[in-house]
């Protein structure tokens, strides 16, 4: 017969409408506004309760907080009932934006109240005369200006809503079936008999429960058991909700959001014994225990039962193109201690669905972090490309594989509007039948991975629960659910497919092409990460050089980087959030400089011998020659006990250029005053003669040659400029803030109004070309740095930028010929095409690189360095960095502000391994700094490594106190054998994994250590 699954649907409605026996409003509230965790607080607080009568009041938004209290007393006719609570407003939909609510009952936090979470459970049987006092910690979301409030107590009949889920579910997947499929017209004839023993004449008579019950009956043995029992497909389902630490609201907000998302989740927990649920950031849990630390409680017993699973590895889900290496090791260490200390558990998941791109070194910092699993779904966003396959090996840059799985994959082309379905999924016969038909890896795997729950507030639903139920049973046809862990999911994916010849392998990043803008995006939050990272690796180096003399600042030190380790979420750093987000991080980030500063001033102090001299410090890895800004000092030359160096005064204080500063360590200089020194940097109207190069600016200030005096070397294209910036027309056609299209190079205007340029440096240290330009609205300044003893040409640069949706770059064509550029990513580099054969280079057209990029034919190239900027562009020889962004949405006003940022082109004979371009992307990044004391000629070392090609990065203490921890990567691809030599008695020296467990001893003689070191591997030793 035609339309029986139609006219099952019109039943169902009916079902739904009768759930509900009685309807109760509450109409007489009051209300306060303001910002209040709890019950208490709301009275304590000054503002006077007032009257709302929800009939005709309303209240007020956008991102406002009320607190709304009500009692209500159980009537007779709800004795015995199961007695719901509803809340609502008139607003629709399931935006983690619109208004949400923490419900307290008598004082207690019951429940997070949204958009798919209106109803709460307050007793299966209720007792007459028990009085109830509701309290609502209400907040407006940022869309809409003004609210109803309605709030109802219900009495929900279970026996009709079973029925309703029964028949429900199976008609649900008729969608993802044939008309003629044999397995439907079976459900079909089952759920049509069911309804035939429904009698709907008399609602709530005998003779309706009587038919509701012989309905149910018969659903139970015809869907549910006689066509149940089938396993050839299962979805393993695990609750989740995607919390965005900070994204379209603030980290403030997130704090509530945690507070309701998971007061829901143990509420459900409550009525459904078989919910198992994960959360991957211990940020969260971290929030929570601080403010609602009976929730976080509940929370631990959860835990200890095995249904709440806390899994994911990092502190929060953070960005992966952005944060450096040593941040992403942080990232796991902070995040797995504290699911570790907290619950007992140690993570072996990487759980990133939402971040955008994967950096090639991810695979060896997880295995080294003892993570197994990766799991994100990202990539399915691709715009030109899809992922061949969705369970497969990913191999990193140095060799390591994680077994790595998508939770599903959209097909090219559709709608990314359409994303969220897919890790903030629906527990829905319909979108797991999707997500197995585009499961591409069905020949070595039956078992795929959902995460259902809705993101940014309150997770899964009842709803979504009563449908595991039916599910659960294996209805024919559809595929099987079953509740269970992440880790047991991956554990079980791992026996299926690690044998299997078919398994693929993935090897590299994992690119998105997609959100090629977030590397650009709110470009002073990125200044402020890259300071902060390097600032607190400087300031441990400094600790433990002080140690004897001042404590280690451990509080200081685990304070900094937590909050570090918070601004690097992937909607906070990438640029992606909105304006209020920003004017926090610049306060943070502000202080936390401050706090660095003050804290590694105190020990340079310490550090500096008595003496009228000047102590230099180096805190790279690598003894370096390089530029020195020195405060204070009025002598004209510094020396070191054998050898004079001049010292020029600028505007800003005084520079010289000392060579031979020893690695993790300081040297000490004597300011004297000297006879004049020659100066080797000769000007002639635009055009400089350095030991290096003479390089010739236009009437624009662009660079018209740069002649490499050193290798006899042309190194600009013929006819083009280097250092010409462009301004592009940047209006993308979705996600403004996170992307740019491939169609930005349609329109620009060169940067050529020249107001004002002159040399303003002539000394014997460094000359110095200023420029000040305008372009539309904005001005650009420029010092350009020549050095007498350094290679680099420095690019100083101020920005005062008033344009919007417009990006700036900085053009080098570069006279070398390649077909491949190389891109520092954490702890190594990647190779990539410049050309656009195929359509993943097409793609490729903007790309992440961390301090430098380089191109490089057979016996020379170029590199350009950076000091905080991420965004690259090389196409035939032409390298761009991209400078500033300026999207609108969703913050209008993002990068509309002053910027302050360096790049820098390095010239080079070979390739950038033999002209140590590492090296010089960490000198320009971490500046010797100096401080008053000393006597000429002391220096020391604390740590330094033999080989130019391993780079000693981190000197801290250990985590637990017991030594010092030293980090280091080989950074060329090639396996060495070198030695460290340390320059502080040795005990015994210890190899770790990234979180610091031993793995084995290593053989020390005198103060030196051997150690052969693989290609890009990142070795971690314990010295005590």
């Amino acid at each position: 017969m035609r339309y029986l699954a139609k006219r099952v649907e019109r039943i169902c409605d009916e079902l739904y409408r009768l759930r509900i026996v009685q309807r109760i409003p509450l109409t007489d509230l009051i209300c306060k506004k303001g910002t209040y965790i709890r019950p208490e607080a709301a009275d304590a607080a000054t503002p006077p309760w007032t009257s709302f009568d929800s009939r005709t009041m309303h209240w007020y938004g956008p991102d406002e907080h009320y607190w709304f209290r009500t009692e209500f007393t159980v009537p007779k006719a709800l004795n015995g009932k199961a007695m719901w609570l509803n809340v609502r407003t008139q607003i629709e939909g399931d935006d983690g934006k619109n208004p949400q609510f923490l419900l307290f009952v008598n004082n207690v936090p019951v429940q997070g109240m949204d958009m798919n979470h209106r109803d709460v459970l307050l007793s299966p049987k209720a007792i007459s005369g028990e009085k109830l006092v509701f309290d609502l910690q209400a907040y407006t979301g940022t869309i809409h200006n003004e609210f109803n409030l309605f709030m109802e107590i219900q009495e929900i009949d279970p026996e009709i809503e079973a029925l309703y889920y029964d028949l429900k579910v199976p008609v649900e997947a008729f969608s993802r079936m044939e008309k003629e499929d044999r397995n439907r017209m079976l459900l079909e004839n089952a759920l049509n008999e069911g309804i035939n023993l429904l009698d709907l004449r008399t609602p709530y008579s005998e003779e309706f429960y009587a038919s509701v019950r012989a309905a149910s009956a018969y659903l139970k043995k015809a869907v549910y058991t006689d066509l149940a029992g089938h396993d050839d497909v299962i979805a393993s389902c695990i609750g989740h909700t995607h919390i965005d630490v900070a994204w379209l609201w603030t980290v403030a907000q997130t704090r509530e959001k945690t507070a309701r998302s998971f007061a829901t989740v143990l509420k459900l927990m409550d009525e459904y014994p078989n919910y198992h649920f994960m959360s991957s950031q211990p940020q969260l849990y971290y929030f929570l225990k601080e403010r609602y630390p009976e929730l976080y409680a509940r929370l631990k017993e959860r835990v200890k039962e095995k249904r709440w699973e806390p899994e994911g590895g990092m502190w929060l889900e953070a960005d992966c193109n952005l944060t450096s290496g040593e941040s992403l090791v942080r990232q796991f260490i902070h995040g797995k201690r504290f699911f570790r200390e907290e619950f007992g558990v140690d993570n072996r998941i990487l759980w990133l669905p939402d971040v955008f791109g994967y950096s090639g070194a991810l695979p060896q910092i997880m295995k080294k972090s003892g993570i197994d699993y990766f799991m994100t779904t990202k990539l399915s966003w691709n715009q030109f490309n899809e992922v061949p396959f969705d369970t497969f090996e990913w191999r990193g840059i140095d060799g390591s594989e994680v077994l790595t799985h998508f939770i599903t994959t959209l097909s090219i082309g559709q709608n990314v509007q359409n994303f969220f379905t897919t890790y903030n999924g629906m527990l829905h016969p319909d979108a797991i039948m999707g997500g197995w038909e585009r499961y591409q890896n069905k020949d070595i795997n039956n078992d795929i991975l959902i995460a259902y729950g809705y993101g940014d507030g309150g997770g899964p639903t009842r709803d979504m629960l009563e449908t595991s139920k039916r599910m659960e049973k294996g209805v024919l046809g559809i595929p099987k659910v079953r509740q269970v862990f992440a880790r047991q999911y991956f554990d079980e994916l791992n026996e299926r497919v690690k044998d299997s010849n078919r398994l693929p392998t993935w090897e590299g990043e994992l690119y998105l092409e997609y959100h090629r803008g977030t590397y650009t995006s709110m470009a002073r939050n990125k200044r402020g990460n890259r300071k902060t990272e390097l600032g607190l690796m400087d300031l441990e180096l400094l600790s433990v050089l002080a140690a004897p003399q001042l404590p280690y600042p451990v509080e200081a030190l685990d304070s900094l980087w937590k909050n570090t380790l918070l601004n690097q979420f992937h909607d906070i750093l990438p640029g992606t959030a909105i304006h209020e987000v920003y004017e926090q991080t610049k306060k943070e980030y502000d202080a936390m400089a401050e706090t660095i500063s003050a804290l590694s001033a105190d020990r340079m102090q310490v550090l500096a011998p008595q003496g009228e001299g000047i102590t230099v410090f180096n805190t790279t890895g690598k003894t370096r020659s390089d530029i020195v800004v020195l405060e204070n000092c009025t002598a004209n030359a510094l020396s070191d006990g054998k050898n004079t160096y001049p010292v020029q005064q600028t505007e800003n204080g005084a520079v010289a250029f000392l060579p031979d500063l020893p690695p993790k360590g300081y040297k000490c200089f004597a300011p004297v005053e000297a006879g004049s020194f020659e100066n080797t940097l000769h000007i002639d109207g635009s055009t400089i003669t350095t030991p290096f190069y003479t390089v010739e600016f236009d009437e624009s200030g662009l660079i018209t040659r740069l002649y490499d005096r050193k290798n006899d070397r042309e190194t600009v294209q013929p006819g083009k400029y280097a250092n010409l910036m462009r301004m592009y027309e940047d209006k993308p056609m979705h996600y403004d803030n996170w992307d740019i299209d491939c169609y930005y190079t349609e329109k620009f205007w060169d940067v050529t109004d020249v107001q004002r340029m002159e040399w303003t440096e002539r000394g014997p240290v460094r000359a110095t070309l200023e420029i000040e330009r305008k372009v539309s609205r904005s001005v650009i300044c420029q010092k350009i740095h020549f050095y007498a003893a350094c290679p680099r040409i420095d690019f100083e640069t101020t920005v005062d930028w008033k344009e919007h949706q417009h990006l700036l770059k900085a053009h080098f064509p570069m006279d070398v010929h390649t077909d491949e550029a190389t891109f520092e990513i954490q702890f190594g580099n990647v190779t990539r095409k410049t050309h656009q054969n195929t359509s993943w280079d097409q793609a490729r057209f903007e790309s992440c690189g961390q301090k430098w990029i380089d191109v490089s034919e057979g016996h020379y190239g170029v590199s350009l360095l950076n000091d905080c900027k991420y965004g690259h562009s090389v196409h035939n020889g032409e390298m761009a960095l991209t400078l500033i962004k300026s999207g609108t949405e969703p913050n209008p006003v993002a990068d509309q502000e002053m910027h302050v940022f360096t790049y820098a082109l390095y010239p080079h004979a070979e390739t950038w391994r033999s002209a140590e371009t590492v090296a010089q992307a960490y000198f320009l990044n971490q500046p010797v700094r100096a401080t008053a004391g000393g006597i000429a000629g002391e220096a020391y070392s604390l740590a330094s490594v033999d080989a130019k090609n391993v780079i000693l990065e981190t000197v801290k203490q250990a985590e637990d106190g017991d030594g010092v921890i030293v980090r280091l990567y080989e950074c060329e691809n090639a396996r060495t054998t070198t030695k460290l030599h340390w320059n502080r008695p040795i005990a015994s020296v210890t190899e770790c994994d990234l979180q610091e467990n031993a793995l084995t001893d290593v053989p020390v003689e005198g103060g030196t250590f051997k150690f052969t070191i693989k290609p890009y591997e990142i070795k971690t030793f314990r010295i005590r």
